[in-house]
């Protein structure tokens, strides 16, 4: 190609770069996306569209997404899970048959190998790394009821990976020979202010209904390199044991029984519906109140504890309640509210630690998740969780935490910034996904609405005790439900859907909510808007790196639209002028 050519070529290059950072301001439907920097926001509310259904029965076991489709002695299940940094990676997977009768005998786990072959080519695996593998139980000594046992649970951690490298692995037992087909993952990016994973799934309260099949199957599209899933899983505690048909309410359905019994098998027909997504993402999660699943002498939470690989140890916690990671510049920080979480337990005690040991300068955004909020307008778990509410938020407003997202609630939230009640430009994002779509039906009823407000005791939680509180200041100064949206409260929506998170630099990220039922249509998102950091306001008010601050976290940008417009212009220039290279080459 001729110099004139060339020119000619980037060019258009450049332009091409114009449009692209006039679309990353854009919504899809032609108007500029907001900034929080143009908050607060009016309240606004979209309630249930009346063409819709409010939910869906759960798939049936025989369904084609839930079936074993693979014999005993292969892997099935497969999943992933990061660990603490990019250098390491969880695989997980399931072999052998799970049992429920009325007597069951687990399976030896020292039967089978928990191994992975692995290597950065397609088809070639030199490295190989074993692991460990359990299996457990869910028994019911009551009359009529079933008893479970699982198949065999293995986790491998593979170590010392490059960052942002696509690997190769089968899973298996070698030996029997008994080994997966081949399948891939991508590591994250090494903690840094310029690096991020391209999108973050966030999903809560799924399930495995019809409605949770189309949230998968959005997700899937979106295409994210990781999944937040913010507890209430499978609804596995909404059966009896005998399994049949499941209830939107247990207790309404099943008056009777002597325990919350769970269906076990749902747990497996959950792994493989999630198969396709988790054998390639990694998938992080959390507990949320349908993992509890009660036995009798205390034991809770079995499934929940045996089925994931949580970096718990990594992190210093070492528990698989609560823990944290990082994905590039982003440090998670995933909380348990269904252990002890007051400012005298061992929780709080990690937290604190963790949240001091953060480099901004390196991970300029800290994001927070666990499952039921602690804002929440709704009718349902309306203050629910206000005692965790009251021994935290100082903490994780005090170190400048950016995002919280949680779940619990069956609808879409967003808040304005908030602290303790109070609009604050330094309080975190709350929002809320727990409209993954599950048996239980989208929840409609706010508490402002005439005759809906709560009593303190109609939203009592598994865990914790109540913390009522009426307001003390504001429209709503003593009374304990507002007579209208709360001014915290920027937008609520009664839909199923999941959220987007792209992090496009240490100062700016873009939160889109997607909802079902327009992934029917042109997918024109529910909810947009950029997630503004402003290091030079809101500092955490204890010293955290002696390193100097990043040049991104100094200034805050003139106008927040040009700032964007040039890191997705940057972004789109490098990638095609490398495509130019090549092609003035040849």
């Amino acid at each position: 190609m001729e110099a004139p050519e060339v020119l000619t070529h980037l060019i258009a290059i450049l332009a091409l770069a114009e449009a692209a950072g006039m679309m990353a301001v854009m919504g899809q439907g032609g108007g500029a996306i907001p900034t929080t920097l143009d908050g607060p926001f009016e309240p606004v509310t979209r309630r249930l569209d009346p063409s819709l259904r409010m939910g869906s029965d759960d798939l049936p076991m025989d369904d084609p997404r839930l079936k074993k489709n693979v014999t005993s002695s292969f892997p099935e299940q497969i999943s992933l899970a990061l660990s603490s940094d990019p250098s390491s990676m969880w695989v997980s997977w399931i072999t052998g048959d799970a049992q429920i009768g009325k007597n069951v005998t687990p399976l030896d786990p020292s039967s089978v190998a928990s191994e992975v072959q692995y290597g950065t080519e397609s088809g070639k695996y030199p490295s190989k790394q074993d692991g460990m593998s359990a299996v457990y139980s869910q028994l019911y000594p009551f009359e009529g009821l079933l008893n479970y046992t699982s198949g065999i649970i293995h986790h491998v951690r593979l170590e010392g990976l490059k960052s942002a490298t696509t690997y190769y692995f089968k899973c298996g037992d070698s030996s029997v020979p008994a080994m997966s087909d081949e399948y891939s993952f991508k590591t994250m990016p090494s903690p840094s202010p310029n690096a991020y994973p391209t999108r973050i799934a966030v999903i809560g309260d799924l399930g495995l209904t019809s409605n949770s099949s189309t949230t998968i199957d959005h997700v899937i599209k979106n295409d994210p390199a990781l999944v937040l899933m913010v507890g209430d899983l499978t609804y596995a505690n909404q059966y009896l044991t005998t399994g049949g048909q499941g209830a939107s309410c247990f207790s309404c359905s099943f008056p009777n029984a002597p325990i919350r019994e769970t269906y076990q098998p749902r747990w497996d027909g959950w792994g493989r519906f999630m198969e396709p997504l988790t054998s390639r993402v990694p998938m992080m999660v959390i507990e949320g109140n349908h993992e509890i699943e009660p036995q009798v002498d205390g034991i809770t939470f079995q499934s929940y504890l045996t089925r994931f690989a949580i970096p718990s140890e990594e992190s210093r916690s070492n528990s698989s309640f609560y823990y944290s990671f990082n994905a590039g510049g982003i440090h998670f920080i995933m909380l348990g509210a269904y252990v002890d979480y007051k400012t005298t337990g061992a929780q709080y005690s990690w937290l604190m630690d963790d949240l001091h040991r953060v480099n901004r300068s390196l991970t300029p955004w800290v994001v927070a998740a666990w499952h039921p909020p602690w804002y929440n307008s709704y009718n349902s778990h309306y203050q629910e969780f206000e005692c965790m509410r009251q021994e935290m938020e100082a903490l994780l407003y005090q170190y400048k935490v950016d995002i919280v997202f949680n779940g619990h609630v069956h609808a879409y939230e967003r808040m304005n910034r908030v602290y303790n009640y109070t609009l604050d430009p330094c309080g975190p994002l709350y929002i809320t996904v727990g409209d993954g779509g599950n048996i239980e039906k989208v929840d409609v009823d706010f508490a402002d609405d005439p005759g809906k407000c709560p009593k303190p005791e109609d939203n009592t939680p598994e865990f914790g005790g109540l913390c009522p509180l009426n307001f003390s200041n504001g429209p709503a100064k003593g009374k304990f439900c507002w007579s209208n949206q709360p001014e915290w409260s920027a937008y609520r929506e009664s839909s199923f859907g999941h959220g987007i998170l792209e992090i496009v630099n240490s100062t700016y990220a873009l939160w889109t909510w997607h909802r079902n039922q327009d992934a029917y249509k042109e997918d024109k998102p529910g909810d947009q808007i950029f997630i503004v950091r402003r290091p030079e306001l809101c500092s955490p008010t204890v010293k955290e790196t002696s390193d100097p601050p990043q040049a991104g976290q100094e200034l805050e940008p003139t106008s927040p639209s040009s700032t964007v417009i040039l890191s997705f212009k940057m972004m789109w220039l490098m990638s095609l002028l490398v495509a130019s290279v090549g092609i003035a080459v040849r």
